[in-house]
């Protein structure tokens, strides 16, 4: 499938900005909200221009990603055996260009990928505490995900 293919249950929900002369407020997620599930924790990943981070897969634990600070290129890969989009990829660029949250279900292969200049600051707000043994882990460059974490061009 495409990288731009839909991937059932991950949600791409834009986000509001409130912005003054003194700077802007970026929301992210609130407990009022229709897609808020429930609240485990919310950390910072940042990385460097070009460093890649993933794959990392939950069993149980849905993410929400926006990025407050830089660029980065948000890929998912449906790895779920029920899925009626198994083997979809998905890539949603997010960051100072695109404010958005993004949702991604448990099952999911996900991971990002810095660009830009600047380093990136991406915000998660999971859905329970971190446990080591709720996720999988892959190197970025596995055969067993279809993609490229190059620089394409056109």
């Amino acid at each position: 499938m495409s990288a731009t293919s839909a991937i059932d249950g991950v949600k791409v929900i834009p986000l509001r900005q409130i912005v003054d002369e003194r700077g802007k407020i970026m929301h992210m997620l609130k407990a009022t909200d229709p897609h808020f599930i429930s609240f485990g924790e919310i950390y910072f990943s940042t990385a460097w221009p070009g460093a890649v981070k993933a794959w990392h897969i939950h069993t149980y634990m849905t993410v929400n990603n926006a990025v407050l600070s830089g660029r980065a290129k948000l890929v998912m890969y449906d790895i779920r055996e029920a899925s009626p989009t198994k083997g979809a990829l998905m890539e949603v660029f997010l960051g100072e260009d695109n404010h958005v949250l993004v949702q991604i279900p448990p099952g999911i292969a996900n991971g990002y990928k810095a660009y830009g200049d600047k380093q990136v600051i991406l915000a998660n707000a999971a859905t329970h505490p971190h446990d080591p043994d709720e996720m999988q882990r892959m190197p970025p460059f596995t055969d067993q995900i279809p993609y490229d974490w190059s620089l394409r061009h056109g």
